[in-house]
């Protein structure tokens, strides 16, 4: 995932993702590049799969105290990841990645039809 800090820094790191049908959750320390760039932003992007079969996707971000995010979401990253966060700290926060757009890319860079949302609306 990819943020960009106040004077356009960009920061790249790997992250553990959930997707629930509609957003991604993400959980991360708000001290470090990543949580604070998200925070102030607001913005980021995802790459999700390997070179060869990637989904570019644009978002736009909500940070979340744990009290505050759906109880489906939590579990779900937690049996999807490995980890549950709860069991972390208070240092961890949530990110809410709300999708506004979306390329997928099969191995061809000027694939048809490769643009699957556009300004928050599916286009397939």
């Amino acid at each position: 995932m990819a943020s960009a800090s106040a004077d356009a820094r960009p920061y790249l790191v790997p992250l553990a993702f959930y997707w629930d049908g509609a957003d991604i959750w993400l959980c991360t320390r708000l001290t470090n590049p990543t949580g604070r760039n998200l925070a102030a932003s607001g913005r980021t992007r995802l790459a999700l799969g390997h070179t060869r079969d990637v989904v570019l996707l644009d978002g736009e971000v909500t940070t979340l105290a744990v009290d505050a995010v759906p109880t489906e979401a939590i579990e779900g990253f937690a049996a999807k990841c490995g980890w549950d966060p709860r069991n972390s700290g208070p240092a961890y926060v949530w990110f809410r990645v709300r999708p506004t757009d979306v390329e997928a890319w099969l191995e061809e860079p000027e694939m048809a039809g490769r643009h699957l949302m556009r300004d928050g609306v599916w286009l397939v």
